[in-house]
Parts: structure tokens; C-alpha cells; sequence
């Protein structure tokens, strides 16, 4: 699948359906370990090519919030890697072979989802200094003829379509091998090349690619859309449906390391949101 596809899936169903010290031991730790595979490690299943998110070498945002968790709990980490196709869960987390899944959004039903540790949108990227650097929605009359880079059947495609975008769209693929191809890298390079005039990605992958990409980029979240999709999400860590103490025990990470997950995500150029859609700065 492309990068973070499978939020991109899980954030379609929910539109389209409307911890510690370095000495571990919270309260209901005990009985934390009873639900997971191995308590003495902390077991993360993710993509192994999948950046900014996640990857085999560890070089993902995801793989230093685990870093992070692993370090709090006083815990080796280990992950199993596994292509985000369909089946994901059902192969891994609720095969036993992991304990949790970083990065879902919150609503999504077909795993218990932790409180959020981080807010996003979904966002544009344009070049810095054109004309359409000041766009902040998906209905500003400036798009209209503008080639419209889109991840297709993600909430933002079908604003674009109910804003009569679509015959100057570039649909990229939202289901692919992560092992052959890689779409939103090629909508960023095409945004370079000038064969379109703005993408439009999910947040993090907007902010990280625009940070680290050689022309000068900038991603403004869509904050502004008054129909369609919703275009923030909260995102959490998922975890079984049975491990409630397990739950419990990264809701108190996730409480008291905030700012060190903040520091993580604003390393990675991720445009985070505070709970009033405002940028957070650091």
C-alpha cells in the first residue's frame, strides 16, 4: 500500500460512515502483561516501508514513538513487519504477533484505539512563493483549472469532486506494493517537476515531505472545508478489543509524554493541531 495507506482506508470509513518513569510500574501493569504476547518486550506491527511512519530500518516517526514507549516501560522493542494490505489486523495484532498497531485514527472500530497522541489534517502542498501559496481550502476559486495532485478515495477526493475539480485532477493510487511504488513521493516530485500546481496529502506526509524536499514547499492544513469528508483526525495507538489494562497503560504514557511525542512529530515536520484547529507551535 502507499505511505500510511492504511489510515488513508481507515480515515475513508470513518468519513464515509457520516507513560512513565524509566522504572515501570503503573498502576495495573501486572495485569497488562497477562494481555500481551511477551511483557518483557514491546511487540509493534508496522509497514516495513512506509516513511514518514515507519520502516525496517527504524527510521520512521512511529518507530521513535515506540523507541520512546519501549524506553518508559523499560522494555526492549521488536517489531513484525508486515505490508499494510487488507488483512493487516487481522495478520498481525489480532493474530497474537504484536501487542500494538502506532497511528489509527480514533472511531475506527476494528481495533480499540488508545486516546490520541497526536491531531492532524489532511493538507495542501504548493511551491513557495506561487500563487496559490496563501490557498487554505479545497473551494478557493483559484484551483479552478489548476492541475490537483489527490491520493484517490481519500476524504479530500470527494470534496474536490463536489468543488467541480475533477478534469484537472492527477489521480495518484491509494493501494499499492510500498515495495515497488510509492505515490505520494511521486505526487511531491511531480508538484517539483511543475506537472501539477498543488498536492493534496494527508498532513503528516504533506509536512515531512515538504520539509526534506529540495525546492521550497509549504503545507497549510485544510482547516476551512465547509462540506464533505471531515479533514482532522485524531490519532491513537491500537490495541486488541480484550486488553483494557494494556489500554490504560499507554493512555498514561501517552498523558505524561506528551511533549516529548510533540517533539517527535515537529521533528518530522508533521503540522500538528491543537483541539481549536490552531497550529501548534514549539
Amino acid at each position: 500500500m502507499t505511505s500510511r495507506s492504511r489510515a488513508f482506508l481507515f480515515l475513508l470509513a470513518l468519513s464515509s460512515a457520516a507513560a512513565f518513569g524509566l522504572e515501570v510500574k503503573a498502576e495495573g501493569a501486572d495485569d497488562a502483561a497477562i494481555e500481551l504476547v511477551d511483557p518483557d518486550v514491546l511487540r509493534v506491527c508496522a509497514d516495513p516501508r512506509d516513511l514518514p511512519f515507519s520502516n525496517e530500518a527504524g527510521e520512521g516517526f512511529e518507530n521513535k514513538i515506540a523507541d520512546l514507549l519501549a524506553k518508559k516501560l523499560g522494555k526492549t522493542v521488536a517489531y513484525v513487519y508486515y505490508p499494510n494490505t487488507t488483512g493487516f489486523i487481522r495478520n498481525t495484532l489480532n493474530a497474537h504477533r504484536c501487542d500494538v498497531v502506532m497511528g489509527i485514527p480514533q472511531g475506527d472500530d476494528i481495533v480499540q484505539v488508545t486516546n490520541p497522541y497526536y491531531r492532524a489534517s489532511y493538507a495542501v502542498v504548493t511551491k513557495k512563493g506561487s500563487d496559490l501559496e496563501s490557498v487554505e481550502s479545497l473551494s478557493d476559486p483559484r484551483l479552478k483549472g489548476k492541475h490537483i495532485g489527490i491520493v484517490a478515495g481519500t476524504p479530500p477526493a470527494t470534496i474536490i469532486a463536489l468543488n467541480g475539480l475533477l478534469p484537472n485532477i492527477k489521480s495518484y493510487a491509494l493501494v499499492v506494493d510500498t515495495r515497488a511504488d510509492a505515490p505520494p513521493v511521486e505526487m511531491i516530485k511531480d508538484l517539483e517537476a511543475g506537472d501539477i500546481d498543488i498536492a493534496v496529502l494527508w498532513g503528516p506526509i504533506a509536512g515531512n515531505f515538504a520539509k526534506n524536499a529540495k525546492t521550497p514547499l509549504v503545507t497549510t492544513p485544510l482547516l476551512l472545508e465547509k462540506t464533505g469528508p471531515r479533514m482532522v483526525y485524531r490519532m491513537g495507538m491500537g490495541v486488541r478489543h480484550s486488553d483494557q489494562e494494556w489500554k490504560r497503560t499507554l493512555n498514561k504514557f501517552i498523558a505524561e509524554n506528551q511533549t516529548e511525542i510533540d517533539a517527535i512529530l515537529t521533528d518530522y515536520g508533521v503540522p500538528l493541531l491543537d483541539e481549536n484547529d490552531k497550529r501548534k507551535t514549539h
